[in-house]
């Protein structure tokens, strides 16, 4: 697959004309623009399967395993905070799974559920930054004034250049192979070039 040559500004346009363009997208994005946080994404697989899918030129979009919500609010009481905003998404948009991450203290989670200590992030983008592949280190939000804004720390070439590589911030390589196995990637989007690891 040729390396894109478009710059990063056309590249966030063609994104932003996918994302309008995906009712579905646009509902999620409105939901959570309601919650009135400060810093915040829907991102991973909702943005990263939208613009695969589109390139493809698939008719019928692929089924989402859950909406992927970010945000960064290093003031918030995260595990009780996140479950609530879950629950506000889940009663105006039933029928996504939710999955809502406060970036502010994913260090908490890293130390209690893998036994890794890792340092605390200082921003929605550095936490946008650590998911385990470059593709996927894309997000997307919705303003007031209905302008979609695009968080991507690592640039958009990867995701248009349908390229999967392991981006080594956070996630080991076993982590980033088992995500390409049991993802399906390569069998879902068969015109993408995936790195080993």
């Amino acid at each position: 697959m040729p390396r894109s040559q478009n710059s990063q500004p056309e590249l966030e346009r063609r994104l932003v004309a996918m994302v309008r363009s995906s009712e579905g997208l646009m509902s999620a994005l409105v939901a959570v623009r309601s919650l009135g946080l400060g810093s915040w994404c829907i991102g991973a697989g909702a943005v990263r399967s939208l613009v695969w899918d589109t390139l493809h030129g698939f008719d019928k979009p692929s089924a989402l395993e859950d909406v992927d919500v970010v945000y960064f609010d290093d003031a918030a009481d995260a595990p009780h905070q996140e479950a609530r905003l879950e629950s506000r998404l889940r009663s105006l948009l039933p029928a996504l799974k939710w999955e809502v991450t406060n970036q502010a203290t994913v260090h908490h989670w890293f130390a209690d559920h893998l036994g890794q200590i890792v340092p605390a992030l200082g921003s929605l983008e550095e936490g946008v930054a650590t998911w385990p592949e470059f593709a996927t280190c894309v997000g997307v939000n919705l303003d007031t004034e209905d302008s979609i804004g695009v968080v991507a720390p690592h640039g958009l070439e990867d995701l248009f250049d349908l390229r999967v590589r392991h981006n080594p911030l956070r996630a080991s390589v076993s982590t980033y192979q088992q995500r390409i196995e049991s993802k399906r990637f390569g069998a879902r989007w068969p015109l993408l070039s995936i790195d080993a690891g």
